[in-house]
């Protein structure tokens, strides 16, 4: 496995700092850089790099550090702290030893915590590590070779991970983004103990990239979907058996109810292209809606270090335009909830797409309840304020910390979906406010212009598939004639 040791500081990462933990090697190692000055890497006398290390990241949001590290990850105190990540290369014996030595200096220096705390070089930092009879790889030339990749081929990159949870980092966004334009799949490995954020599932799960995990019984099967996978000519692929089909992990399949349900909200909203336009609105009334508070933090990669702030995501998504932007907003430790929110420049205006998810634990059905009984009243807001287009309202039994597991998680149930003003136009209102459904629609927003707010089922049984089908396919035929 690679090993990433995480240094979390209490003290912003100066120069002398830095410098001191990259002397954790001796003074005979080189000084590189890679991804446009973003990454600092340790190499050997040929130029080849030992250890890969991340420009600092403030952490300005509570709890970002442990939704991800675990609990007692971050320092003690109140204030910020700073992420400064070291990646060892695969293979070279005591790069990890180095990367723990960097970051233990660091946080002797600074005041802090390393992760883990049982890194190897962490004790005895203040020595350099011994790399007289270290050779390391050649790095590899193509465009998806980022610092990141662990093994490149002409089908695959692959990353390999041991950590609780796999965040979409910036690296990892990087990667994820060179191997799509050339035309290979992100695999990223694991031992079976550790889970993805859900940021890192979705995109997963919407790229031809695939999460591989270790299994003792099997050896390696598809974290998203349990698979069995074998390495066939330079990337892990479903095995086949002598039927040629292709069996499910033991391990996928042993799952234990928990209690644990997750509200998840998809939604569209459509703005006008005007100078004065603040997006996250619509972002942030469903989870004041949802939660009692605005989100903490939000980040174009994981950990989300930044405060909320919408004047700061507009200004974000205006600067990369007509590039679309892609971002990552996350809540306090008390309600798990994490959102990813896209902003697309279309002819039409200016879209954002977001999905929240919030979770809720066994003892917390009180809460669920009455976040399902606000959904009307948030449904209005958002098609009378915030311009909305559609949006779809699931429940699914699974984890409250919204992370996912190597195991077999049942999918979310439809609960609501709602129609916004220019979709109950094309459909008709007729049609839109008289529907097969057992339960009347709702009217949102003003009479002139109205959504409406279709309640499909209780959000624990398949029932409300069927409604949902029945609802979908009345109104697109609405629309087809």
């Amino acid at each position: 496995m690679t090993k990433d040791v995480i240094a979390l500081t209490e003290r912003m990462p100066d120069a002398l700092s830095v410098l001191a933990g990259l002397l954790a090697g001796g003074p005979d190692l080189r000084v590189g850089t890679a991804g446009e000055g973003a990454v600092v890497q340790l190499c050997d006398a040929e130029g080849r790099p030992l250890v890969s290390i991340e420009v600092p990241l403030l952490l300005q949001v509570p709890g970002e550090a442990a939704r991800l590290l675990g609990p007692g990850a971050e320092p003690s105190g109140d204030g910020p702290v700073w992420w400064v990540e070291a990646r060892a290369a695969v293979g070279v014996p005591k790069a990890e030893q180095l990367a723990g030595a960097f970051a233990a200096r660091l946080t002797m220096l600074l005041g802090g915590r390393v992760w883990p705390p049982d890194a190897p070089g962490t004790a005895g930092a203040a020595r350099p590590v011994d790399l007289s009879d270290v050779t390391a790889v050649p790095a590899p030339a193509p465009a998806a070779a980022q610092p990141a990749v662990d093994m490149l081929t002409e089908q695959a990159a692959v990353i390999l991970q041991d950590r609780p949870v796999v965040p979409m980092t910036s690296w990892l966004s990087e990667a994820l983004r060179a191997t799509l334009e050339s035309d290979r799949s992100l695999q990223i490995v694991t031992p079976p103990h550790c889970r993805l954020s859900p940021c890192t599932a979705m995109l997963l799960q919407s790229t031809p990239s695939r999460w591989v995990v270790q299994d003792e019984r099997c050896g390696y099967y598809d974290g998203q979907t349990g698979a069995v996978l074998s390495w066939q000519d330079g990337a892990f692929a479903p095995d086949r058996d002598e039927r040629g089909e292709t069996p499910v992990a033991d391990a996928f399949t042993e799952v234990r109810p928990t209690g644990e349900r997750q509200l998840v909200l998809s939604f569209r909203t459509l703005h006008r292209a005007e100078a004065d336009l603040v997006l996250g609105g619509a972002l942030e009334a469903a989870w004041r809606a949802l939660t009692g508070g605005p989100p903490a933090g939000w980040g174009t990669s994981e950990p989300a270090g930044l405060p909320w702030s919408r004047r700061k995501l507009t200004d974000l998504a205006y600067e990369r335009a007509p590039q679309p932007t892609w971002t990552v907003v996350v809540g306090t430790p008390d309600r798990p909830a994490v959102a990813t929110l896209r902003v697309i420049r279309t002819p039409e205006g200016v879209e954002e797409d977001v999905t929240l998810t919030l979770g809720y634990g066994l003892d917390e059905k009180a809460a669920l309840e009455a976040a399902l009984e606000a959904l009307p009243e948030l449904a209005d807001e958002l098609v009378t304020r915030h311009k909305l287009k559609t949006m779809m309202c699931q429940v699914r039994e699974a984890r409250r910390d919204l992370s996912a597991p190597p195991r077999f998680e049942h999918p979310p149930l439809p609960y609501a979906f709602v129609l916004g003003p220019a979709e109950v136009q094309e459909a008709g209102r007729d049609t839109a406010s008289r529907t097969p459904l057992r339960e009347r629609p709702v009217q949102l927003g003003p009479n002139a212009r109205p959504g409406f707010y279709y309640r499909l089922g209780d959000g624990d049984t398949g029932e409300s598939w069927t409604a949902l089908e029945q609802l979908v396919r009345h109104l697109r035929g609405a629309t087809a004639g």
